[in-house]
């Protein structure tokens, strides 16, 4: 008999690892504690209430990354923010209790189907709908477009010091990169660790540990800027420097590919790569491979043009596209979006709509909170921060837990100095509690009960907790309503955008099964820092725009393949009665995963002789044979092999 806990409780157990973020940890204290001090000193208590509440929510989303990361991950959710505040006041203010509920159940379907588009869109669509529902509910004097400004400045004095504070290593080297050098860094180190795997079991763990180090070093490299392009010399090398591990990514996918160890010393230039990167040097000799094969020439030729970019330093492109209108609209009216805004909007209008009952029966008494019950049901029917029974268990028991912290500091802390102070180190936590959300949620439970404490209410953990263990019992059983159309659209939705990105990926390197075979002479290179030289014999090469659209196209796939792997992880440790409309996209994707791995190992041969050889093509074939079976009836993903040119 098996004593492992089921998956929704063993994810509910789960907190995830790492040093403590010191930096992130400063910025905390400095931010909602000393904003709510500074209006307390100017007798703007309410508008500092509502600032230090966007400082905490802007504290949330103050993950590890780039600073250049932080003004999207901040920025967009606080305008979002901003926004619900207006409407929340002005529509509490000049409409009824039915109609505000069914305006703030149309802002949650808007909300949610705005989320399904990505991270930060998930963060917008989640402090919209927190702040209408603070707008509508916080008894505050002053008018909406005052409260939206305070709110505002109370998330952008975060990320102020987000922009201005140096983070560890930042001090060494440039102050403008606290991110970036060590993630395209990480890159390279990722690429040595999968040339040591190939051959082994741990090969394919340590493929998708590369794909995550690429997705992190692009994420942290694509921010946004004044200007369009790199503006000075030092970032143009690091884009250069990025740029040039893809082909080393490349070479090194199709040499787990092909099952065949490595030789001992394939990942030695990689790893000097990635200490030039850090230290920010030249990178000296690069051992190369023996040019045995394909995929060993391609990875001597990776390293060449890698030590090329190295020492010029000259590159813009990051490989990625803008997500298009299209793309934008196929996410919120999708499957994923559909689904995800008809719960939203189920969960936010419920709740206030329950809240406007107990309110308006006044079951409050004289302080009325209402807006706690929609509030948090916002951050329950979230799937990116775990699985539904997980999100419930641990919400009810860090609300719980917080709650009767704070009651022990109620009684003995002083009036506002000693609950200002609270709010600070409160602040500081939410770094670390962010591992776990029972922990964020304890930490965030002292925080809101110091803030409607300093505003003149009394204590309200006891009001705190039933209304937390509510909006638990409104989000389990809207979670599990029957919906309109197939259940799992999130996951479909994964699934069919990594479908089509594998799609497109194929198609391009088959495509390149039509030019002329590739010849060339090579002839020995200085490695280091001289420039790589290689006379090209007659025949067709592919170009640098080819190889360019290849990589963004391959970056694309694998990125999507990740962001389905996460979706079916958290569907997989739902409840059995929503984990079932998920089973078997676990087994769809490995064979997409394949598919793609086979697509990269084509291409690497397609640049070496021109042409592929039946065993390839038989892979593919089977490949795609075995998702169609895979996914038969379901529609969920579409791939198909174009006819191709064989090797004589």
């Amino acid at each position: 008999m098996s004593l492992a806990p089921p998956p929704w409780l063993a994810h509910a157990l789960r907190a995830q690892r790492g040093p403590i973020p010191w930096s992130a940890v400063v910025r905390g204290a400095l931010s909602a504690g000393p904003i709510l001090l500074a209006a307390v000193l100017v007798e703007q208590t309410s508008l500092g209430v509502v600032a230090a509440i966007a400082a905490m929510l802007a504290g949330i989303n103050d993950r590890p990354g780039s600073r250049r990361v932080s003004v999207k991950r901040i920025g967009v959710p606080a305008l979002a923010g901003a926004a619900g505040m207006v409407v929340g006041t002005y529509a509490g203010e000049y409409v009824g209790a039915v109609t505000l509920t069914v305006l703030l159940t149309f802002v949650g379907l808007v909300a949610g189907g705005v989320s399904a588009v990505g991270p930060v869109a998930s963060g917008a669509g989640t402090q919209l709908l927190v702040a209408s529902a603070i707008g509508a509910g916080m008894p505050l004097p002053e008018e909406g477009w005052l409260r939206a400004l305070a709110y505002l400045a109370g998330a952008c004095w975060l990320l102020a010091l987000r922009l201005a504070l140096p983070t560890p290593g930042a001090l060494v080297g440039d102050f403008r990169f606290d991110g970036e050098r060590e993630a395209v860094a990480a890159v390279y180190e990722a690429v040595a660790d999968l040339l040591d795997a190939v051959g082994t079991e741990h090969a394919t763990a340590r493929r998708v540990a590369l794909t995550a180090a690429l997705d992190h070093a692009q994420d942290a490299l694509t921010g946004p800027r004044l200007r369009r392009y790199a503006s000075s010399a030092a970032e143009r090398r690091l884009h250069a420097q990025y740029a040039a591990a893809l082909p080393l990514a490349e070479a090194a996918t199709a040499l787990a590919w092909a099952e065949e160890a490595a030789p001992g010393r394939a990942s030695a230039g990689p790893r000097r790569l990635a200490a030039a990167v850090r230290e920010n040097t030249h990178t000296g000799p690069l051992p190369a491979p023996h040019r045995s094969g394909p995929a060993l020439r391609a990875l001597d030729d990776a390293l060449l043009r890698a030590a090329e970019a190295f020492d010029r330093g000259r590159g813009e492109d990051l490989h990625t596209r803008r997500l298009t209108a299209r793309d934008l609209l196929r996410s919120v009216f999708g499957a994923g979006g559909r689904e995800y805004g008809l719960r939203v909007a189920l969960c936010f209008g419920a709740s206030a709509a329950v809240a406007q009952t107990l309110h308006h029966s006044h079951w409050y008494g004289e302080h009325a909170h209402w807006y706690w019950l929609p509030a948090t049901a916002v951050f329950l029917v979230k799937p990116d921060l775990g699985p539904l029974a997980s999100r419930v268990l641990c919400r009810a028991a860090g609300t719980v837990l917080g709650a009767l912290v704070f009651a022990g500091f109620a009684l003995v802390l002083p009036r506002p100095e000693g609950l200002i102070a609270l709010v600070a180190v409160s602040g500081a936590l939410i770094p670390v509690a962010t591992r776990h959300f029972a922990a964020q949620t304890a930490v965030v439970t002292v925080l809101v009960l110091a803030l409607v404490m300093v505003g003149g209410e009394p204590q309200a953990s006891a009001g705190r907790i039933t209304e937390t263990l509510l909006a638990c019992a409104i989000v389990l059983i809207v979670g599990h309503l029957p919906m309109p159309g197939q259940r799992g659209g999130g996951v479909r939705s994964r699934l069919a955008t990594a479908g089509r990105a594998a799609q497109a990926y194929l198609a391009h390197v088959l495509r390149e099964t039509e030019r002329p075979l590739l010849r060339e002479t090579p002839r020995p290179a200085p490695r280091g820092a001289e420039s790589a030289v290689r006379d090209i014999r007659t025949g067709d090469t592919p170009t640098e725009d080819t190889r360019a659209l290849r990589w963004t196209l391959r970056r694309e796939a694998y990125r999507a393949l990740a962001e389905a792997r996460t979706a079916i992880a958290l569907a997989a440790a739902e409840l059995p009665a929503l984990a079932r409309h998920s089973e078997g996209a676990d087994e769809i994707v490995a064979v997409l995963e394949r598919i793609v791995d086979t697509t990269t190992a084509c291409a690497v041969h397609l640049d070496d002789s021109g042409r592929l050889t039946p065993e390839q093509v038989h892979r593919l074939t089977e490949l795609l044979g075995e998702l169609g079976r895979l996914d038969e009836g379901r529609g969920r993903v579409e791939v198909r092999l174009p006819e191709v040119p064989l090797a004589g």
